[in-house]
């Protein structure tokens, strides 16, 4: 891993390729690796960083726009570290752009005791319709 780790890989990335996200129809999601809870308050590519530069680009989380929580205060994990049921936390993020954000219908954490047995991480469905089509 580099020096910037996965959030701050994520963060140069952003700052490389602005011009490339920003007012485009985009869906990212994935394992990040991060949480608010572990911001160092002196390092300005921080967990905070990025989610802001990532609002400031038109995305947004779909898990807390849907459930309506807070970045670092999520009530569901989606990682439960080395199938530790007891260490668990929010890491895993599906972002995507207003076109798809306002159409957002239904999302939902994968059950523990049916995905734990396959992995540590939780899987994430979303579903997104409008008017006229499901998306």
């Amino acid at each position: 891993m580099s020096l910037f780790g996965y959030i701050g890989q994520m963060w140069k990335y952003l700052q490389l390729n602005k011009d490339n996200i920003r007012n485009k129809n985009i869906i990212i999601g994935g394992d990040f690796n991060s949480n608010k809870i572990w911001d160092v308050w002196d390092r300005w590519w921080n967990h905070s960083d990025v989610f802001n530069e990532l609002e400031e680009l038109g995305l947004k989380s779909l898990y807390h726009l849907y459930y309506n929580e807070e970045q670092g205060k999520e009530t569901i994990p989606t990682l439960y570290h080395r199938k530790n049921t007891e260490k668990h936390y929010h890491v895993d993020y599906i972002l995507a752009s207003k076109m798809f954000y306002d159409c957002l219908f239904k999302l939902e954490i994968g059950n523990l005791q049916k995905w734990l047995r396959l992995s540590d991480h939780m899987p994430i469905f979303v579903e997104i319709k409008n008017n006229k089509y499901e998306l």
